[in-house]
């Protein structure tokens, strides 16, 4: 089959599955799942054709997927990719382009710099900040860590691009007691061990408790967070980025979902998160883009530019150059899925999006309120927390759901007991997918 032809018939086979993605069970069944092992296979010695190969990982991959495309997933803050996202991604594979620079891409150059523009609009971040589009929030978080200690360094007069860190001045790092994997995983993989991290005592929402704050000087790193993982809570930005700047300390923010809430009627509980040095976010969760796209924003400009800095004797380019603001030097240009994305929604459709999910989560709590079920957090953002009775009767009810195929949501420790945790991105969730998300639950529930 010749390659147009091959991406053609892809291109149908892609077409066909969004189809039927409606229908498509939120987790695929045992048949599915079992239907894997065709794919246990040796390497072969002489090559299979491009079409036996794609028709192979329609026919056993595409009903063995889990459906996070669909209208049912209300797990891990992921939603479904946008259909201008999608086609926006369909062309950038023909485009195969090396976005690292100007000149390895004039075209992913010019719009990632815009998308990056418009996301500090949407946002309302300072707009002089450097913003770097990654793989991931552990990705971004790594590159803004990564700045943020060079830059207290080198307040303390020390170089590190050519010292390192052996006799280097202690960089401390403070972080909530609920912080992110992702922001652990990034700091360890910086060489801050988990032992030497500070953690803040938070409040019964999850929050950074001001009044029990560590200390901070200039020598301190403090990780906030815009939309605690399980309660979608907000640590008190006013009050903590205030004392960080008496201090002189670094502050970082991970809102991976939870920075969106300033894009929409729910700024308020942004506020002061502007005063903050770095925020990563990611536009696969609730701007719904295709995965692996994720923002590093660095209000000091040059100090990620120089941190991140990948210029070569062969191939150099300016500080804004992506491969001068991520870890990666051949990349993708994932800033065109949420150029396209922001293009299409515009400010008010990016509001609407997140406040529909909010109104959504908010009745759904309160439903299951009026059924008996325990609701956990203060459900203003798009996170609803809760548990059934005792421990068992909470993993049963998410069990009897995830059978009937009425929603896929995932489960949690909150406070030392089980919980399950549903949470509500997706474009294609319609009030009418939550209504039998409910049902579901009460039904269970019994």
């Amino acid at each position: 089959m010749q390659e147009i032809e091959l991406i053609a018939e892809a291109d149908k086979r892609a077409r066909d599955y969004l189809a039927r993605i409606d229908g498509h069970p939120p987790f695929p069944d045992q048949t599915a799942r079992d239907g894997l092992a065709i794919f246990a296979e040796a390497l072969p010695e002489q090559g299979h054709d491009a079409a036996g190969t794609l028709r192979m990982l329609d026919i056993h991959g595409s009903p063995a997927t889990t459906a996070s495309n669909g209208p049912r997933y209300f797990g891990f803050v992921v939603g479904a990719t946008l259909p201008a996202a999608a086609a926006a991604e369909r062309l950038l594979l023909a485009w195969d382009q090396c976005a690292s620079s100007y000149d390895n891409s004039p075209v992913a150059a010019t719009l990632e710099k815009i998308a990056g523009r418009w996301l500090l609009d949407a946002l309302d971040l300072p707009r002089s900040s450097a913003v770097g589009f990654g793989t991931s929030a552990t990705a971004c978080t790594l590159s803004c860590l990564s700045a943020a200690r060079r830059s207290l360094l080198a307040q303390q007069g020390w170089d590190f691009d050519r010292d390192g860190l052996i006799g280097a001045p202690e960089i401390r790092v403070i972080v909530s007691e609920t912080v992110h994997i992702a922001v652990k995983k990034a700091l360890r993989l910086l060489g801050f061990g988990t032992a030497r991290l500070i953690a803040a005592p938070v409040d019964a929402h999850g929050r950074i408790d001001p009044d029990r704050l560590p200390l901070l000087d200039d020598r301190t790193i403090i990780c906030l967070q815009a939309g605690e993982v399980n309660t979608g809570e907000f640590d008190p930005f006013v009050p903590l980025i205030e004392a960080a700047r008496k201090a002189k300390a670094w502050v970082h923010v991970d809102g991976a979902f939870g920075l969106w809430a300033r894009a929409s009627s729910r700024r308020a509980l942004t506020e002061g998160v502007e005063g903050a040095d770095s925020w990563t976010t990611d536009g696969h969760k609730w701007l719904n883009t295709p995965y692996d796209g994720a923002v590093a924003i660095c209000r000091d400009a040059d100090a990620l530019a120089q941190a991140m800095n990948a210029d070569a004797v062969y191939a150099t380019a300016s500080g804004d150059a992506q491969k001068n603001l991520t870890l990666e030097f051949s990349r993708r240009a994932r800033g065109i899925p949420i150029w396209a994305a922001l293009r299409t929604l515009g400010r008010s459709g990016i509001a609407e999006l997140v406040d529909r999910h909010c109104n959504e989560a908010e009745w759904l709590a309160d439903r299951l309120r009026e059924t008996g079920f325990d609701v956990l957090n203060r459900v203003f953002l798009n996170q609803v927390l809760v548990r059934c009775g005792d421990d068992e009767c909470t993993a049963r009810v998410r069990q009897t759901v995830l059978d009937t195929g009425a929603g896929w949501f995932g489960s949690t420790i909150w406070q030392g007991r089980p919980a399950l945790r549903i949470s509500l991105s997706s474009w294609r969730t319609q009030h009418e997918d939550v209504v039998r998300l409910a049902e579901a639950l009460a039904k269970a529930k019994g």
